[in-house]
Parts: C-alpha cells; structure tokens; sequence
C-alpha cells in the first residue's frame, strides 16, 4: 500500500478500530442514552476510502448533548462547532489531553448528532445504500479514485472538488434509498 495515496483500498481493520473507539466512548458516556454509529466510506466493506474513522455520537434530548460535551472534554475532546453543518456538531481532540491509545492512534473523525437531524439521517441513508448495493459502491470508488488523481493526492484539493463533483452522486444515493425505505 502506498502510504502517498490519499484513498486506500478497503481495510477489514477499520471495523476494529471503530470498534476501540467506541468502547472508549461508550465507557466515557456511560449513563447517558447514546447510540455510536460507525459512518462514513469506512463503514462500507469493500469501499475505497480515506484511513479515518467517521463517528457520530447520537442522543435523542437536546439538554443531553451538553452532559455528552462534557463527558467528552474529560477524554480529551474539545467542541468545534457544527462546521457549517446543521445538526452535526464536531469534536476535535486537545493535543494537551492525557494521550489514550485509540483516541489518539486511530485517525477519526468525531460528531454528536440528535436522531432526528438531517445529516444523521443521510449518513446513515448513505452508508446502508453502499453496503447493500455493489454497483453503487464500485461507481462512489471509482470516483473518489478520480478526484485523488485529479488532485494529485491533496488532501484539501480533493475535498474542494468531492464536494463539487461527489455531491449530485451523494444526494442522488441519498433520493434513492429514502425512495426504497418508504416501498418497505
């Protein structure tokens, strides 16, 4: 494996490093009424994607994402806002915090979420599309696969441009499988 590229093929061990991760979380959330989803091209077996881990932290009461902010600055997490994104509110490690092996080993990316947010509902519209649809995870790969070489394998170039070119391909996913969910 070229550590140079940007996308890598698939990794069965990024289902165990989620796995390490959410032990931690759950372990640190205890008490409170969370769910941990495993999202992103990481959670679709067989999918090409960046090495880091997609992780949203769902609760249903707004008072609890307070209890959850702080649960998690006690772990070494501080808030950064939702980025430009309703409903999806990012946690970043602190570079002062205690060191823990899989928070700080394992590259991922941390989110808390309420059930009922709309891009709670597309991640996991997304990924459960991806995983039971062969032709349209090979399609998101081979895409994904352009644009790193398009960008010459920058990181920041390449998110510029998914999110340009990727988004009608996400957003058509997304109809379709709202689409068979509301047939069953």
């Amino acid at each position: 494996m070229n550590r140079d590229r940007l996308i890598h093929e698939y990794n069965p061990g990024w289902k165990s490093d989620f796995n390490n991760i959410k032990a931690t979380l759950l372990s640190a959330l205890s008490g409170l009424n969370v769910e941990i989803e495993h999202v992103g091209s990481t959670s679709v077996p067989g999918l090409a994607a960046k090495p880091i881990i997609d992780i949203d932290i769902v609760y249903d009461a707004p008072d609890d994402f307070n209890a959850i902010k702080d649960r998690l600055a006690g772990i070494g997490y501080f808030y950064n806002g939702d980025q430009g994104i309703p409903g999806r509110e990012a946690f970043k490690r602190n570079n002062d915090a205690k060191k823990r092996p899989f928070l700080d080993g394992i590259r991922h990316h941390l989110y808390a979420c309420q059930a009922d947010a709309a891009e709670l509902k597309r991640h996991i519209l997304f990924r459960d599309f991806l995983r039971e649809n062969e032709r349209a995870r090979k399609e998101y790969r081979a895409l994904k696969l352009r644009l790193a070489e398009k960008t010459g394998q920058d990181k920041a170039a390449y998110a510029l441009l998914k999110e340009e070119r990727a988004r009608e391909f996400i957003l058509s996913i997304v109809a379709r499988a709202e689409k068979k969910k509301a047939a069953k």
